[in-house]
């Protein structure tokens, strides 16, 4: 962007008679005035490369003296190229000229920072013509600097090499940067305390160390420790698993990592937030998750016996509105493929989802429980309703696919704008799953728009293990009532 200037003509400040010889004057002039203003430049970068396409990302970076209030980058592709999807952004596309804007949360760029968004290109034409809110992406030459008139002092190299990260060692782990949590993560062992420093780490994140029942491992910082991962790149693999050369974009992935403790920090600007892949018995507590192209927390592939209590969760499904549950609990039966690592099926059994604060915008289910799932319990939960999308069958707070899921003194709360049918429901997408949920004590204000504050689809399915809807719950703002089953007393 060009930064603005307030006048240009220079005022005499000063004028000295000198009668020494020819006569001589001398003008002082004072500086041009300046007022601060934003200026963008967006480096292109490939991050992964494949036979028939790419990944990459654009690092818009503010070298002006304001922070910018958003960002618009637009660039052409060469025909045979084509953008199949991006991240941490908003495309339009008209012919073979695309439109990037920020994401909202990415807009605000101060001087001397950065932020990024990716994509993924079908073809392996690179972009052409890049500008950054108009102007050129490599923006203008900066002014020259007249040398100074005698050098600068050198400094002398250093005698010996820098010193290279240890390896994490001891009962507590301080960790500062990037580089050093991967380490960390990638070290750990039962008992250890992994603490995050203030700050924005980015990178990919996973762990595949395993605590033990009376040893966990715990990682922990302030909510000032933020957790971003710019990713996905590479190719994966066709289920997700670590794999060298590949990302996950996840924001933190704990894999094959049971008995972990996670506290405080914040995970942020991640394809996923946070994702538990057979980890059983891991504590997530305090936590805030938010601005996720997808989901926010998944406990996933058998991660069982869990709890997230005490965390935040807003403004996920930045990218797919339909993926962008709050907490979402097992898989879905086309995903046991990949995640029925129990019998063909995800048993993310006995999750306690606790005292949490979900929405607005979270823009799928504040909680889906999954089919093959059962036995857990979201008691004192606060579920905002604001900003949910309808996509995907994304319309109530909590969908109850599971078996015999405790929903107790839960406050639940909706207001345009958004996509809204019930505050919970429940769906029998399994044979003898979606029955033996019972709700107690939940208060439900559907802001005129939710018909029932439960709704059951189907009493025949659940003959032998009903679902049970007792008065102790309350509905303020239904078009229908309480619920479409009877009332238990």
């Amino acid at each position: 962007m060009t930064r603005s200037r307030t006048g240009k003509a220079a005022a005499a400040i000063g004028l000295v008679a000198a009668l020494v010889g020819l006569g001589a004057t001398a003008l002082a002039f004072a500086p041009t005035a300046h007022a601060a203003a934003p200026e963008l430049t967006a480096a292109f970068a490939r991050t992964s490369v494949w036979s028939t396409g790419y990944g990459a990302q654009y690092l818009v970076t503010n070298r002006g003296d304001a922070a910018s209030t958003g960002w618009v980058v637009e660039f052409d592709l060469p025909a045979g190229s084509e953008v199949s999807n991006s991240w941490s952004s908003v495309r339009t596309r008209t012919g073979q000229h695309y439109r990037f804007t920020d994401a909202g949360y990415n807009g605000n760029v101060a001087p001397g920072a950065a932020e990024s968004f990716g994509f993924n290109v079908r073809g392996l034409g690179e972009p052409l013509n890049c500008t950054v809110d108009g102007r050129p992406c490599a923006g203008s030459a900066p002014p020259t600097t007249a040398p100074p008139t005698t050098a600068p002092p050198t400094t002398a190299p250093p005698t010996t090499a820098p010193p290279t990260t240890a390896p994490p060692a001891g009962p507590v782990v301080d960790v500062s940067t990037a580089a050093q949590l991967q380490a960390a993560l990638a070290a750990a062992r039962p008992g250890q305390t992994i603490r995050l420093a203030a700050g924005t780490y980015r990178g990919a994140f996973l762990t595949q160390r395993a605590g033990t029942a009376s040893s966990p491992v715990t990682l922990t910082g302030p909510r000032a420790a933020v957790l971003v991962n710019d990713g996905p790149a590479g190719t994966g693999p066709s289920c997700p698993v670590p794999t060298a050369g590949w990302d996950s974009g996840y924001g933190l992935w704990l894999f094959d990592a049971p008995h972990w403790n996670l506290t405080g920090f914040t995970v942020a600007e991640s394809k996923k937030g946070i994702v538990l892949d057979n980890s059983h018995h891991v504590t997530i507590d305090g936590v805030h998750v938010h601005h996720t192209d997808e989901e926010a927390v998944h406990f996933r592939r058998s991660s069982a016996d869990g709890i997230i209590r005490n965390s935040t969760i807003t403004d996920t499904g930045l990218v797919q509105p339909g993926y962008g549950e709050g907490v979402y609990l097992g898989s879905a039966q086309s995903n046991f493929g990949c995640h029925g690592n129990s019998g063909g099926v995800d048993r993310s059994d006995r999750v306690q989802v606790l005292d949490n604060h979900i929405g607005p915008n979270v823009r799928a289910e504040h909680v889906d429980i999954k089919e093959g799932t059962q036995g857990g319990v979201l008691r004192g939960n606060r579920f905002d309703g604001r900003g949910i999308s309808g996509a995907n069958s994304g319309d109530s707070w909590v969908d109850a696919k599971g078996n015999s899921y405790l929903i107790e003194g839960n406050t639940g709360t909706f207001q345009a704008p958004g996509t809204f049918a019930n505050g919970y429901e429940t769906h029998n997408l399994l044979d003898g799953y979606g029955c033996g949920n019972v709700w107690r004590g939940n208060a439900s204000e559907l802001g005129g728009v939710g018909g029932y504050a439960v709704r059951v689809s189907s009493t025949s399915k659940c003959a032998a293990n009903p679902n049970v809807v007792y008065a102790s719950n309350t509905v303020t703002g239904a078009r229908y009532g309480l619920t479409n089953i009877s009332v238990a007393p």
